[in-house]
């Protein structure tokens, strides 16, 4: 990317801060180091989260989703989360492999406030962590385990400035293209038929259908 010569920038903290300003002692002590029955409880109940991992100034945050309760809690400072079957593009394992550290941010739909975990996170093959992930008795290929260095609840805001679960602001999904057509259309560069979009479609559906938990 080629910034222009004239544009703001905040490139030091003391910039930052000096814009920002600084959390004050009842925010910084919110974050504590290890889950206890509150964030338990929203664990319980959580069917999705976003991961974010790192490596070498790349950056990726990818979407996690199950029952509630898929993230098994095998302990105050120890995540298990499945892996099941996506793109195959793997940034996220990839990731993690190369750089540990991981930041969570869990949700529980209906709820305006979400939970945050921070910590290291490694990629597992252990038979007794995959068997505690079974769908219909199969295991999944995978696990990632997440040795928790932070922990906390972040308050509603961006989610009332969003209006996230107020279905009057549902959008309709006619108003933007199929998947299908639009991968066909960024990978080729220009519009596609409604024939070629359909037959990706078909196909996305069928994976869909057949692979959301297995491969």
């Amino acid at each position: 990317m080629t910034l222009p010569t004239n544009i703001a920038l905040v490139e030091t903290l003391d910039g930052l801060v000096a814009i920002n300003g600084e959390s004050n002692a009842s925010t910084q002590a919110k974050v504590i180091a290890r889950l206890e029955q509150h964030s338990i409880g929203f664990l319980e109940r959580c069917p999705f989260l976003i991961i974010a991992t790192q490596c070498g100034g790349e950056a990726d945050a990818s979407p996690r989703g199950d029952s509630p309760g898929f993230v098994k809690v095998l302990d105050d400072t120890t995540l298990l989360i499945p892996e099941r079957p996506g793109n195959r593009l793997a940034d996220s394992l990839t990731n993690i492999v190369n750089s540990p550290g991981v930041g969570l941010i869990c949700l529980i739909p209906g709820m305006a406030e979400t939970l945050r975990i921070n910590g290291n996170a490694y990629i597992t093959t252990e038979p007794s962590y995959l068997q505690q992930l079974c769908h219909q008795g199969v295991p999944p290929k995978l696990a990632i385990l997440v040795d928790i260095k932070q922990v906390y609840f972040h308050c509603a805001k961006a989610f009332i400035r969003a209006k996230l679960w107020d279905a009057s602001t549902q959008m309709p999904r006619t108003e933007m293209p199929t998947l299908g057509k639009i991968i066909l259309e960024q990978i080729r560069g220009e519009q596609v038929s409604a024939k070629e979009s359909a037959a990706v479609d078909e196909r996305l559906d069928d994976d869909i259908k057949n692979n959301l938990y297995h491969t």
